[in-house]
């Protein structure tokens, strides 16, 4: 689209079983920060049938604006109806920043409707900031995570871009935030239907798991074979967390991919995250330094790690572990039998 008169950060915002995604939310946090330094309004996207009980909850985290567009075509997420509505709702509203959550969903129709409107987009961003000239920042890894690039789009508007989940913080709710709730119209006919939703069959996978797990116990190429990682599951199992794995452990075959954490992976955003045998390359440290606490098992006493670890233990993985193993095993049995 052409430049004109574009003002606003909009923020597309998905839902499941009546409740927002977190990676929404977490994306009007940040589009609030983005929205307050351009003194402009921050509004949210908010497609489907039966959703206006969501606007509210938009505003309270953040939102002063939700336009929300209603159709039985909408009940169930389908790429092409979901892009063409959207695509009519930024023609008439015209935002100046549209920010998608690179999820399944997002990812899917952020990449049509930058085709619709003409306009570019910048993927799996990690982090934004706004220019002295007042353009969007858009910052992703590049090269495989060995550097960032900072993307502007200058030409065309809306600038886009879709975000990690877990990469920005989840803003506090206020209940007494007021705002202003829009009901849209838009064209849609059967006709702009090509795909059905015949049945939907929940399942969690392991990269949900990982999302949203409290507790993370991640390991690298410190822990020198495969088998080893059987150590982390039994600990992780102690603690009710889940296993995470560095980079090149995944890639040489130790490990699935969908637990990889770093810029090349997930982020994640624990209470608790143990780095062990993980020397705190800087790809790793973006996908997980955002952790409330940390703690790293490392021999080498001058490994990068540290200097973002919470609480650090200089030694042996292999005398470490089985330590923590044990004394937890004896909590757990001090406690049953009190």
């Amino acid at each position: 689209m052409e430049t004109g008169e574009y003002k606003g950060v909009m923020v597309f915002l998905e839902h499941r079983k009546g409740k927002l995604r977190n990676a929404s939310i977490q994306l009007i946090g940040e589009g609030r920060r983005l929205a307050d330094i351009l003194k402009q309004e921050l509004s949210g996207a908010l497609l489907g049938k039966d959703v206006e009980n969501l606007t509210g909850e938009a505003i309270q985290f953040g939102c002063d604006k939700v336009h929300y567009i209603e159709h039985d075509l909408l009940e169930n997420y389908a790429p092409r109806p979901y892009a063409k509505a959207l695509a009519e709702l930024v023609q008439k509203r015209r935002p100046d920043a549209l920010l998608f959550g690179a999820t399944m969903n997002g990812r899917e129709v952020a990449g049509r409707l930058h085709a619709y409107t003409h306009t570019g987009l910048a993927a799996d961003c990690t982090a934004f900031d706004i220019t002295e000239d007042g353009y969007l920042e858009m910052i992703r890894p590049a090269f495989g995570g060995k550097s960032l690039a900072h993307i502007i789009c200058k030409k065309t508007k809306p600038q886009m871009a879709s975000a990690r989940p877990n990469v920005f913080p989840a803003p506090d709710k206020d209940p007494a935030r007021k705002g202003e709730i829009l009901k849209e119209t838009v064209q849609l006919t059967q006709e702009d239907v090509d795909t059905r939703c015949l049945e939907v069959v929940e399942h969690e996978d392991e990269a949900n798991m990982l999302s949203k797990s409290e507790i993370v116990v991640s390991g690298g190429y410190g822990l020198k074979k495969k088998e080893n990682f059987v150590l982390l599951e039994e600990l992780a199992e102690l603690l009710h967390g889940v296993v995470g794995a560095s980079r090149k452990t995944v890639d040489i075959g130790w490990f699935p991919r969908e637990r990889q954490i770093g810029q090349t992976g997930k982020t994640v955003r624990p209470r608790l995250y143990f780095a062990i045998g993980i020397s705190g390359a800087i790809q790793h440290l973006a996908g997980m330094e955002r952790s409330e606490k940390i703690v790293a098992i490392n021999a080498d006493p001058t490994a990068s790690i540290f200097e973002v670890a919470d609480y650090g233990i200089v030694g042996n993985l292999f005398d470490v572990i089985p330590e923590m193993i044990r004394q937890l095993k004896a909590m757990k049995s001090s406690q049953s039998s009190s």
